[in-house]
Parts: C-alpha cells; sequence; structure tokens
C-alpha cells in the first residue's frame, strides 16, 4: 500500500502495522493501516453517543481517529484512538472505561474482542 503524506510518526505506525498483518496473518491490523491512511479531510471522527449505540460492554474499540465527548456512555469499554475530547476521556473513565493511544494498543497486540469503528 502507498503511504499518503502524514506526520513521520503515523507514517511509521502504518508501516508496523501493515508488517504485523503479513507476519501474523490476522485481517484487523491491516484494516486498520488502511484505515489510518486516509487522507485528513476524510479522517474519522467518532462521538460517544455512537460507541454507547454500538459498542458491547468490556469490549475494545478501535478509532482510527478523533473520538469526541458529544452525549454520554454507560458501558465500561476500553477505546484506543489517536485522539480523544477532554470531555470524552473524562465520560469514558466515570463509566469505567479506559482510554489508549493506538500505539498503545498495538503493542498489546489484542485481536480477540476488537472492533474497528470510524
Amino acid at each position: 500500500m502507498k503511504i499518503r503524506d502524514k506526520t513521520p510518526l503515523l507514517k511509521e505506525m502504518i508501516e508496523k502495522l501493515e508488517e504485523i498483518g503479513r507476519e501474523e496473518k490476522v485481517p484487523l491490523w491491516r484494516a486498520l493501516a488502511e484505515k489510518l491512511n486516509r487522507p485528513k479531510r476524510i479522517g474519522y471522527e467518532v462521538n460517544l453517543f455512537k460507541l454507547e449505540k454500538h459498542a458491547k460492554g468490556k469490549e475494545t474499540i478501535v478509532v482510527p481517529g478523533s473520538v469526541l465527548g458529544t452525549g454520554n456512555i454507560t458501558k465500561p469499554v476500553t477505546v484506543a484512538a489517536l485522539r480523544f475530547s477532554k470531555s470524552a476521556e473524562e465520560k469514558i473513565g466515570k463509566a469505567g472505561g479506559k482510554c489508549m493511544d493506538i500505539e498503545k494498543f498495538i503493542e498489546e497486540k489484542k485481536t480477540k474482542g476488537v472492533r474497528i469503528m470510524g
């Protein structure tokens, strides 16, 4: 896959995901790399009300973009994203969930019970 003009950190992350996807033959990593490689003007922004509507409790959600604080969430989900708004982080924490960077999620290499949302 041709990597678009991205920040050096994001380019490195996409290349790492591609490599892990080829080695482990897990489609999650390659799909995440493709979604991170989208143009910035077509980026992903997910509000908390979408997480509340579509996520199941104790599930891990990966957002290849930003998580915004519009709406409420009551389910204890783990959310990995590039960026979080301050209010989104607070609301996810109050619901018993956890916020993490995508880099940390990649290091954990968790593939079961994970959904990409965006």
